[in-house]
Protein backbone atom coordinates (compact mmCIF):
# COMPACT_ATOMS: atom_id res chain seq x y z
CA UNK A 1 0.00 0.00 0.00
CA UNK A 2 1.52 3.49 -1.01
CA UNK A 3 0.87 6.63 0.76
CA UNK A 4 0.39 10.04 -0.95
CA UNK A 5 2.14 12.36 1.80
CA UNK A 6 5.56 12.94 1.80
CA UNK A 7 7.80 13.30 5.18
CA UNK A 8 9.50 16.62 6.49
CA UNK A 9 13.40 15.28 6.38
CA UNK A 10 15.07 18.58 5.35
CA UNK A 11 16.09 21.44 7.66
CA UNK A 12 17.53 24.86 6.77
CA UNK A 13 21.02 23.98 5.43
CA UNK A 14 19.46 21.04 3.75
CA UNK A 15 17.31 23.45 1.88
CA UNK A 16 19.76 26.05 0.99
CA UNK A 17 22.25 23.45 -0.32
CA UNK A 18 20.20 21.85 -2.32
CA UNK A 19 18.92 25.23 -4.14
CA UNK A 20 22.99 26.09 -4.15
CA UNK A 21 23.26 23.23 -6.25
CA UNK A 22 19.94 23.92 -8.55
CA UNK A 23 21.19 27.17 -8.98
CA UNK A 24 25.17 27.27 -9.50
CA UNK A 25 25.42 24.35 -12.11
CA UNK A 26 23.43 25.69 -14.64
CA UNK A 27 24.23 29.47 -14.12
CA UNK A 28 28.11 29.67 -13.82
CA UNK A 29 28.66 26.80 -16.66
CA UNK A 30 26.03 27.06 -19.31
CA UNK A 31 24.66 30.92 -20.11
CA UNK A 32 27.32 33.18 -19.76
CA UNK A 33 28.46 32.39 -23.52
CA UNK A 34 25.19 32.21 -24.93
CA UNK A 35 24.80 35.41 -23.15
CA UNK A 36 27.57 36.90 -24.71
CA UNK A 37 27.02 35.63 -27.97
CA UNK A 38 23.37 37.86 -27.92
CA UNK A 39 24.56 40.77 -26.26
CA UNK A 40 28.72 41.10 -26.27
CA UNK A 41 29.63 42.80 -22.88
CA UNK A 42 25.69 43.95 -22.26
CA UNK A 43 25.19 40.45 -20.85
CA UNK A 44 26.59 41.98 -17.66
CA UNK A 45 23.63 44.25 -17.90
CA UNK A 46 21.19 41.26 -18.97
CA UNK A 47 22.57 39.88 -15.67
CA UNK A 48 21.09 43.40 -13.18
CA UNK A 49 18.20 42.72 -15.53
CA UNK A 50 17.83 39.14 -14.76
CA UNK A 51 19.07 39.16 -10.79
CA UNK A 52 15.96 42.13 -10.28
CA UNK A 53 13.39 40.22 -11.66
CA UNK A 54 15.18 36.60 -10.10
CA UNK A 55 15.18 38.99 -6.61
CA UNK A 56 11.24 39.88 -7.21
CA UNK A 57 9.98 35.95 -8.07
CA UNK A 58 12.05 34.70 -4.93
CA UNK A 59 10.50 36.94 -2.74
CA UNK A 60 7.06 36.32 -3.92
CA UNK A 61 8.27 32.19 -3.94
CA UNK A 62 9.41 32.95 -0.37
CA UNK A 63 6.08 34.50 1.04
CA UNK A 64 3.44 31.71 -1.07
CA UNK A 65 5.87 29.12 0.36
CA UNK A 66 5.28 30.11 4.29
CA UNK A 67 1.66 29.90 3.42
CA UNK A 68 1.46 26.83 1.65
CA UNK A 69 4.12 24.61 2.54
CA UNK A 70 3.40 21.40 0.07
CA UNK A 71 4.78 19.93 -2.56
CA UNK A 72 4.60 21.43 -6.24
CA UNK A 73 5.88 25.00 -5.23
CA UNK A 74 3.58 27.83 -7.79
CA UNK A 75 1.56 24.84 -8.72
CA UNK A 76 -0.09 24.54 -5.74
CA UNK A 77 -0.12 28.42 -5.02
CA UNK A 78 -1.67 29.00 -8.33
CA UNK A 79 -4.19 26.91 -7.46
CA UNK A 80 -4.79 28.26 -3.92
CA UNK A 81 -4.83 31.97 -5.16
CA UNK A 82 -5.98 32.12 -8.41
CA UNK A 83 -7.25 28.71 -9.63
CA UNK A 84 -6.74 25.30 -10.85
CA UNK A 85 -6.01 26.17 -14.36
CA UNK A 86 -3.67 29.11 -13.51
CA UNK A 87 -1.99 26.46 -11.55
CA UNK A 88 -1.69 24.12 -13.98
CA UNK A 89 -0.54 26.30 -16.36
CA UNK A 90 2.34 27.12 -13.30
CA UNK A 91 3.36 22.95 -13.15
CA UNK A 92 2.76 22.20 -16.34
CA UNK A 93 5.49 24.87 -17.54
CA UNK A 94 7.70 24.39 -14.47
CA UNK A 95 7.53 20.45 -15.73
CA UNK A 96 8.88 21.25 -19.40
CA UNK A 97 11.25 23.76 -18.35
CA UNK A 98 12.76 22.21 -15.91
CA UNK A 99 13.34 18.83 -17.45
CA UNK A 100 14.66 20.66 -20.33
CA UNK A 101 16.91 21.94 -17.76
CA UNK A 102 17.90 18.63 -16.65
CA UNK A 103 18.71 17.53 -20.09
CA UNK A 104 21.23 20.92 -20.35
CA UNK A 105 22.67 19.93 -17.13
CA UNK A 106 23.69 16.51 -18.29
CA UNK A 107 25.04 17.91 -21.43
CA UNK A 108 26.89 20.37 -20.09
CA UNK A 109 28.53 17.98 -17.63
CA UNK A 110 29.60 15.40 -20.23
CA UNK A 111 31.00 18.40 -22.80
CA UNK A 112 33.14 19.22 -19.57
CA UNK A 113 34.22 15.53 -18.08
CA UNK A 114 34.62 13.44 -21.46
CA UNK A 115 35.41 13.37 -24.80
CA UNK A 116 32.40 14.73 -27.65
CA UNK A 117 32.26 11.45 -29.04
CA UNK A 118 31.28 10.46 -25.61
CA UNK A 119 28.90 12.80 -24.63
CA UNK A 120 25.22 12.04 -25.26
CA UNK A 121 26.00 8.02 -23.75
CA UNK A 122 27.86 9.76 -20.48
CA UNK A 123 24.91 12.33 -20.48
CA UNK A 124 22.53 9.20 -20.59
CA UNK A 125 24.09 7.58 -17.93
CA UNK A 126 24.44 10.32 -15.30
CA UNK A 127 21.05 10.88 -15.61
CA UNK A 128 19.83 7.21 -15.15
CA UNK A 129 22.62 7.30 -11.77
CA UNK A 130 21.05 10.42 -10.22
CA UNK A 131 17.31 9.02 -10.88
CA UNK A 132 18.45 6.31 -8.90
CA UNK A 133 20.05 8.33 -6.42
CA UNK A 134 16.57 10.45 -5.76
CA UNK A 135 15.03 6.96 -5.73
CA UNK A 136 16.35 6.47 -2.25
CA UNK A 137 15.17 9.34 -0.61
CA UNK A 138 15.42 13.43 0.03
CA UNK A 139 18.42 12.62 2.49
CA UNK A 140 20.20 11.39 0.74
CA UNK A 141 19.84 13.77 -2.43
CA UNK A 142 20.75 16.10 0.58
CA UNK A 143 23.59 14.71 1.55
CA UNK A 144 25.63 14.38 -1.80
CA UNK A 145 24.31 17.95 -2.94
CA UNK A 146 25.91 18.95 -0.47
CA UNK A 147 28.76 17.21 -1.00
CA UNK A 148 29.14 18.66 -4.71
CA UNK A 149 28.44 22.19 -3.42
CA UNK A 150 31.08 22.82 -1.16
CA UNK A 151 34.11 21.70 -3.52
CA UNK A 152 32.23 23.83 -6.62
CA UNK A 153 32.14 26.76 -4.37
CA UNK A 154 36.00 26.38 -3.62
CA UNK A 155 36.49 25.97 -7.19
CA UNK A 156 34.53 28.97 -8.21
CA UNK A 157 37.05 31.42 -5.82
CA UNK A 158 40.12 29.82 -7.62
CA UNK A 159 38.51 31.09 -11.12
CA UNK A 160 37.78 34.33 -10.14
CA UNK A 161 41.30 34.67 -7.91
CA UNK A 162 42.80 33.91 -11.25
CA UNK A 163 41.49 37.06 -12.43
CA UNK A 164 42.61 39.06 -9.62
CA UNK A 165 45.80 37.97 -9.24
CA UNK A 166 46.46 36.18 -12.43
CA UNK A 167 49.26 37.15 -14.98
CA UNK A 168 47.58 35.92 -18.35
CA UNK A 169 45.00 38.34 -19.14
CA UNK A 170 46.40 41.63 -21.34
CA UNK A 171 44.45 44.51 -22.11
CA UNK A 172 44.28 43.38 -25.45
CA UNK A 173 42.39 40.30 -24.83
CA UNK A 174 40.81 41.43 -21.66
CA UNK A 175 38.33 44.53 -21.30
CA UNK A 176 39.44 46.25 -24.58
CA UNK A 177 37.74 42.87 -26.20
CA UNK A 178 34.36 44.15 -24.18
CA UNK A 179 33.35 47.07 -26.40
CA UNK A 180 31.06 45.08 -28.83
CA UNK A 181 27.65 46.19 -26.76
CA UNK A 182 24.34 44.59 -27.76
CA UNK A 183 21.13 46.82 -28.08
CA UNK A 184 18.49 47.17 -26.08
CA UNK A 185 16.75 43.80 -27.23
CA UNK A 186 20.06 41.73 -27.21
CA UNK A 187 20.29 42.62 -23.50
CA UNK A 188 16.80 41.49 -22.88
CA UNK A 189 17.14 38.33 -24.45
CA UNK A 190 20.55 37.42 -22.60
CA UNK A 191 18.45 38.55 -19.62
CA UNK A 192 16.02 36.15 -20.59
CA UNK A 193 18.97 33.45 -21.19
CA UNK A 194 20.51 34.09 -17.64
CA UNK A 195 17.05 34.13 -15.64
CA UNK A 196 17.66 30.41 -16.22
CA UNK A 197 20.91 30.83 -14.15
CA UNK A 198 18.94 31.71 -11.06
CA UNK A 199 15.37 29.57 -11.10
CA UNK A 200 16.88 26.94 -8.53
CA UNK A 201 15.32 28.88 -5.98
CA UNK A 202 12.21 27.12 -6.72
CA UNK A 203 13.37 23.74 -5.90
CA UNK A 204 13.13 24.91 -2.52
CA UNK A 205 9.50 25.75 -2.48
CA UNK A 206 8.81 22.59 -4.30
CA UNK A 207 10.25 20.54 -1.84
CA UNK A 208 7.97 22.29 0.97
CA UNK A 209 6.36 18.93 2.35
CA UNK A 210 9.53 18.19 3.09
CA UNK A 211 11.10 20.73 4.99
CA UNK A 212 11.23 21.30 8.79
CA UNK A 213 9.36 24.26 10.24
CA UNK A 214 8.48 25.45 6.61
CA UNK A 215 6.86 28.73 7.15
CA UNK A 216 10.49 30.32 8.28
CA UNK A 217 13.04 27.55 6.79
CA UNK A 218 11.70 27.99 3.30
CA UNK A 219 11.11 31.90 3.07
CA UNK A 220 15.00 31.95 4.54
CA UNK A 221 16.87 29.32 2.76
CA UNK A 222 15.28 30.80 -0.72
CA UNK A 223 16.62 34.36 0.54
CA UNK A 224 20.33 32.71 1.60
CA UNK A 225 20.65 30.43 -1.25
CA UNK A 226 19.69 33.68 -3.89
CA UNK A 227 22.20 36.19 -2.13
CA UNK A 228 24.80 33.96 -2.41
CA UNK A 229 24.45 33.12 -6.24
CA UNK A 230 24.12 36.59 -6.99
CA UNK A 231 27.45 37.20 -5.82
CA UNK A 232 28.77 34.08 -7.31
CA UNK A 233 27.50 35.27 -10.82
CA UNK A 234 28.06 39.03 -11.07
CA UNK A 235 32.36 37.81 -9.66
CA UNK A 236 32.24 35.31 -12.60
CA UNK A 237 30.72 37.42 -15.28
CA UNK A 238 32.93 39.99 -14.59
CA UNK A 239 36.61 37.87 -14.54
CA UNK A 240 35.32 36.24 -17.46
CA UNK A 241 34.41 39.20 -19.61
CA UNK A 242 37.80 40.66 -18.28
CA UNK A 243 40.06 37.68 -19.71
CA UNK A 244 38.16 36.22 -23.04
CA UNK A 245 36.40 39.58 -24.00
CA UNK A 246 33.21 39.64 -24.89
CA UNK A 247 34.18 37.89 -28.55
CA UNK A 248 36.20 35.38 -26.81
CA UNK A 249 33.34 34.17 -24.41
CA UNK A 250 30.86 34.10 -27.23
CA UNK A 251 32.45 31.13 -29.06
CA UNK A 252 33.93 29.55 -25.93
CA UNK A 253 32.69 26.02 -25.19
CA UNK A 254 34.53 25.74 -21.92
CA UNK A 255 34.46 29.19 -20.38
CA UNK A 256 35.68 28.90 -17.43
CA UNK A 257 38.94 26.73 -18.60
CA UNK A 258 39.63 29.15 -20.88
CA UNK A 259 39.66 32.03 -18.39
CA UNK A 260 41.96 30.04 -16.08
CA UNK A 261 44.28 29.68 -18.52
CA UNK A 262 44.30 32.89 -20.34
CA UNK A 263 45.23 34.35 -17.15
CA UNK A 264 48.14 32.05 -16.56
CA UNK A 265 46.27 29.57 -14.31
CA UNK A 266 46.65 26.60 -16.95
CA UNK A 267 47.39 24.46 -13.65
CA UNK A 268 44.17 25.18 -12.39
CA UNK A 269 42.40 24.12 -15.89
CA UNK A 270 41.78 20.61 -14.70
CA UNK A 271 40.29 21.50 -11.57
CA UNK A 272 37.71 23.82 -12.88
CA UNK A 273 37.17 21.08 -15.57
CA UNK A 274 36.07 18.87 -12.34
CA UNK A 275 34.39 21.57 -10.83
CA UNK A 276 31.96 22.26 -13.95
CA UNK A 277 31.28 18.49 -13.83
CA UNK A 278 30.04 18.53 -10.24
CA UNK A 279 28.06 21.70 -10.05
CA UNK A 280 26.65 20.21 -13.45
CA UNK A 281 25.65 16.72 -10.86
CA UNK A 282 24.09 19.02 -8.55
CA UNK A 283 22.19 20.56 -10.35
CA UNK A 284 20.66 18.04 -12.43
CA UNK A 285 20.39 15.63 -8.53
CA UNK A 286 17.90 19.18 -7.29
CA UNK A 287 16.23 19.45 -10.80
CA UNK A 288 14.90 15.90 -10.66
CA UNK A 289 13.89 16.07 -6.98
CA UNK A 290 11.82 19.43 -7.77
CA UNK A 291 10.31 17.89 -10.95
CA UNK A 292 9.50 14.75 -9.52
CA UNK A 293 7.50 16.28 -6.73
CA UNK A 294 5.63 18.96 -8.73
CA UNK A 295 4.16 15.95 -10.98
CA UNK A 296 3.60 14.26 -8.10
CA UNK A 297 1.78 17.23 -6.99
CA UNK A 298 -0.14 17.67 -10.01
CA UNK A 299 -1.17 14.09 -10.01
CA UNK A 300 -2.19 14.02 -6.83
CA UNK A 301 -4.87 17.08 -7.93
CA UNK A 302 -5.69 15.22 -10.59
CA UNK A 303 -4.03 17.26 -12.85
CA UNK A 304 -1.77 14.30 -14.01
CA UNK A 305 -2.65 10.84 -14.07
CA UNK A 306 -2.70 9.64 -10.48
CA UNK A 307 -0.88 6.75 -10.99
CA UNK A 308 2.14 9.79 -11.09
CA UNK A 309 0.97 10.12 -7.22
CA UNK A 310 2.23 7.31 -5.56
CA UNK A 311 4.70 7.25 -2.66
CA UNK A 312 7.48 4.61 -2.03
CA UNK A 313 6.37 3.31 1.20
CA UNK A 314 10.01 2.74 2.56
CA UNK A 315 11.77 5.69 1.12
CA UNK A 316 8.86 8.11 0.30
CA UNK A 317 9.90 9.46 -2.91
CA UNK A 318 7.48 9.96 -5.55
CA UNK A 319 9.30 7.08 -7.42
CA UNK A 320 6.90 6.43 -10.80
CA UNK A 321 7.13 10.54 -11.48
CA UNK A 322 11.00 10.34 -11.17
CA UNK A 323 11.30 6.98 -13.34
CA UNK A 324 9.17 8.79 -15.78
CA UNK A 325 10.83 11.92 -15.89
CA UNK A 326 14.46 10.56 -15.85
CA UNK A 327 13.08 8.64 -19.22
CA UNK A 328 11.79 11.88 -21.19
CA UNK A 329 15.39 13.21 -19.94
CA UNK A 330 17.01 10.86 -21.64
CA UNK A 331 15.20 11.07 -24.62
CA UNK A 332 16.11 14.99 -24.46
CA UNK A 333 19.70 14.52 -24.34
CA UNK A 334 19.54 12.11 -27.03
CA UNK A 335 17.59 15.04 -29.15
CA UNK A 336 18.20 17.91 -28.10
CA UNK A 337 21.50 21.04 -28.49
CA UNK A 338 22.26 23.19 -25.58
CA UNK A 339 21.30 26.45 -26.71
CA UNK A 340 18.22 25.52 -27.83
CA UNK A 341 17.17 23.60 -24.74
CA UNK A 342 18.60 26.73 -22.19
CA UNK A 343 15.78 28.99 -24.35
CA UNK A 344 13.08 26.52 -24.16
CA UNK A 345 13.75 25.93 -20.38
CA UNK A 346 13.62 30.06 -19.76
CA UNK A 347 10.30 30.13 -21.54
CA UNK A 348 8.75 27.41 -19.25
CA UNK A 349 10.56 28.95 -16.35
CA UNK A 350 9.63 32.50 -16.66
CA UNK A 351 5.92 31.57 -17.17
CA UNK A 352 5.93 29.66 -13.64
CA UNK A 353 7.35 32.43 -12.28
CA UNK A 354 4.88 34.99 -13.56
CA UNK A 355 2.07 32.57 -11.94
CA UNK A 356 4.04 33.19 -8.93
CA UNK A 357 3.72 36.75 -8.85
CA UNK A 358 0.39 36.75 -9.60
CA UNK A 359 -0.58 34.26 -7.06
CA UNK A 360 1.67 36.87 -4.16
CA UNK A 361 -0.13 40.27 -5.24
CA UNK A 362 -3.53 38.45 -4.70
CA UNK A 363 -2.48 36.82 -1.21
CA UNK A 364 -4.34 38.64 1.84
CA UNK A 365 -2.45 41.24 3.99
CA UNK A 366 -1.38 39.27 6.73
CA UNK A 367 0.20 36.50 4.83
CA UNK A 368 2.12 39.36 2.62
CA UNK A 369 5.96 39.93 3.76
CA UNK A 370 6.65 42.23 0.64
CA UNK A 371 4.99 44.99 -0.76
CA UNK A 372 2.40 44.22 -3.66
CA UNK A 373 4.89 46.66 -5.74
CA UNK A 374 7.53 43.71 -5.75
CA UNK A 375 4.77 40.87 -7.24
CA UNK A 376 3.78 44.16 -9.83
CA UNK A 377 7.61 44.03 -10.85
CA UNK A 378 8.19 40.53 -10.97
CA UNK A 379 5.60 39.76 -13.26
CA UNK A 380 5.97 42.16 -15.29
CA UNK A 381 9.73 41.09 -15.53
CA UNK A 382 8.88 38.17 -16.54
CA UNK A 383 6.45 38.82 -18.98
CA UNK A 384 8.98 41.10 -21.08
CA UNK A 385 11.92 38.58 -20.77
CA UNK A 386 9.74 35.78 -22.22
CA UNK A 387 8.55 37.65 -25.56
CA UNK A 388 12.09 38.82 -25.97
CA UNK A 389 14.10 35.18 -25.47
CA UNK A 390 14.66 33.71 -29.00
CA UNK A 391 11.96 33.69 -31.28
CA UNK A 392 12.43 29.51 -31.74
CA UNK A 393 12.47 29.14 -28.09
CA UNK A 394 9.21 30.98 -27.93
CA UNK A 395 7.35 29.60 -30.72
CA UNK A 396 8.37 25.59 -29.36
CA UNK A 397 7.57 26.81 -25.30
CA UNK A 398 3.95 28.31 -26.54
CA UNK A 399 2.96 25.18 -28.46
CA UNK A 400 3.81 22.80 -25.57
CA UNK A 401 2.19 24.63 -23.59
CA UNK A 402 -1.01 25.03 -25.45
CA UNK A 403 -0.44 21.31 -26.20
CA UNK A 404 -0.74 20.53 -22.38
CA UNK A 405 -3.61 22.78 -21.93
CA UNK A 406 -5.68 20.44 -24.84
CA UNK A 407 -4.32 17.16 -23.29
CA UNK A 408 -5.79 18.36 -19.30
CA UNK A 409 -9.28 19.17 -21.19
CA UNK A 410 -9.65 16.17 -23.11
CA UNK A 411 -8.92 14.33 -19.70
CA UNK A 412 -11.05 16.16 -17.08
CA UNK A 413 -13.32 15.74 -20.21
CA UNK A 414 -12.82 11.82 -20.25
CA UNK A 415 -15.65 9.62 -18.63
CA UNK A 416 -13.32 8.58 -15.53
CA UNK A 417 -12.52 12.36 -14.56
CA UNK A 418 -16.21 13.62 -15.56
CA UNK A 419 -17.11 16.81 -17.45
CA UNK A 420 -17.59 19.28 -14.94
CA UNK A 421 -14.28 19.23 -13.23
CA UNK A 422 -12.67 22.54 -13.19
Amino acid sequence: MTSSRLERRLGLGDAVFIGLGSMIGAGVFAVFQPAAQIAGAGMLVGLVVAAIVAFCNASSSAQLAAQYPSAGGTYVYGREELGPRWGFAAGWSFLVGKIASSAAMAMVFAAYAVPSQWARPVAVAVVVLLVTVNLFGITRTALLTKMIVIPVLALLAVVVASGVLGSGSTPATGWSGTADVGGPLAVLQSAGLLFFAFAGYARIATLGEEVRDPSKNIPRAIGIAFAVVVVIYAAIGVTALGALGASGLAVTDNPLVDVVTTNGWAWAAPLVRVGAALASLGALLALIAGIGRTAFAMAREGDLPRWFSAVHPRYSTPYRAELVVGAVVVVLVLAADLRGVIGFSSFGVLLYYFVANLAAFRQRAAYRRYPRAVSVLGALGCAVLVVTLPLPAVVTGALVVLAGFALREVRLRGPRLGANRP
